[in-house]
C-alpha cells in the first residue's frame, strides 16, 4: 500500500502559483478573445451604419435629382405652353384683322352701280337655278332698289334662256336688308319658307369658313402635327 506524502508548505504554494497563473492565463485569452469578437461586431455593425447612411444620403440625393428634373420639366412645358398660346393668339388676332380688313372692304363692291347691277344679276340667278320656282322674292338694301330692278330683269331673261321656263321676281319690300349690311341679294322661295343668303356679309362668313386652312397654310405654313386634311 503506497503511502500519501503531506503538501509541504512550499509545494502548496507553488501549486498555488501554478493554479493562479492558469487562471490568469485563461482569462487573459478569453478577455482577448472577447475583445476581438467585439471589434468584429463593431466593425460589422460600424460598416452596416455606413452603408445604411450612405444608402439614405444616395436615396436623398437621387429623391432631390428627381424632384429638380420635374420642375424642370414642368417649367419647361410650362414656358412652352404660353409661348405655344401667345403664338396662336397673335396668328388668330392677324387673322382677325385680315377678315376684318375685308369686311371694310365690302361696299366697295357697290361703289360702281354698273358693276354692282351684274353682281346682283349673278346672285339672283344663284337662287333661282338653286329654287326653281315660278314666283321669287329678293330682299335688299331700299338704297339697292333703282339698281335691283334692272338686274332683276337680266336674271329672269337670262334663267328663261338657260333653262327654258319663266320665273317672276319681285322686291319684298316690307322686309328690306338693314341699312347697315354691305350689300348683296336675299332670295326667298317656298312662299316665304326658303331663304338663300347672297349677301355680301354672308358670303365672306362663307369665304372666311371655306378659305381659312388655305389663308393658314400661305400665311404660317404647314401644321407639322397635323395628319388629316379636308
Amino acid at each position: 500500500m503506497s503511502q500519501v506524502h503531506a503538501l509541504s508548505d512550499d509545494q502548496v504554494e507553488q501549486e498555488l502559483r501554478k493554479m493562479t497563473a492558469f487562471i490568469k492565463q485563461e482569462a487573459l485569452e478569453k478577455a482577448h478573445e472577447i475583445e476581438i469578437k467585439a471589434n468584429e461586431e463593431f466593425s460589422i455593425e460600424k460598416s452596416r451604419l455606413v452603408r445604411e447612411e450612405t444608402d439614405s444620403i444616395d436615396a436623398a440625393h437621387a429623391k432631390k435629382l428627381k424632384q429638380a428634373s420635374m420642375s424642370q420639366q414642368i417649367t419647361r412645358s410650362t414656358v412652352a405652353n404660353k409661348t405655344r398660346l401667345k403664338v396662336l393668339a397673335a396668328r388668330q388676332q392677324l387673322l382677325d384683322d385680315i377678315f376684318a380688313a375685308a369686311a371694310a372692304r365690302l361696299s366697295d363692291g357697290t361703289a360702281d352701280p354698273a358693276r354692282y347691277r351684274v353682281t346682283l344679276k349673278n346672285l339672283l340667278l344663284e337662287g333661282l337655278y338653286a329654287l326653281e320656282e315660278p314666283e321669287i322674292q329678293a330682299r335688299v338694301r331700299k338704297a339697292d332698289y333703282d339698281i335691283l330692278r334692272p338686274a332683276i330683269t337680266d336674271a329672269e331673261k337670262e334663267y328663261k334662256s338657260n333653262t327654258g321656263f319663266d320665273t317672276k321676281v319681285t322686291i319684298d319690300e316690307a322686309n328690306p336688308l338693314p341699312e347697315g349690311s354691305s350689300g348683296g341679294v336675299v332670295i326667298v322661295g317656298g312662299q316665304g319658307k326658303i331663304e338663300i343668303n347672297n349677301t355680301f356679309d354672308e358670303r365672306l362668313l362663307l369665304l372666311q369658313s371655306s378659305s381659312l386652312p388655305a389663308v393658314r397654310r400661305t400665311l404660317f405654313g404647314e401644321n407639322p402635327n397635323r395628319k388629316f386634311y379636308d
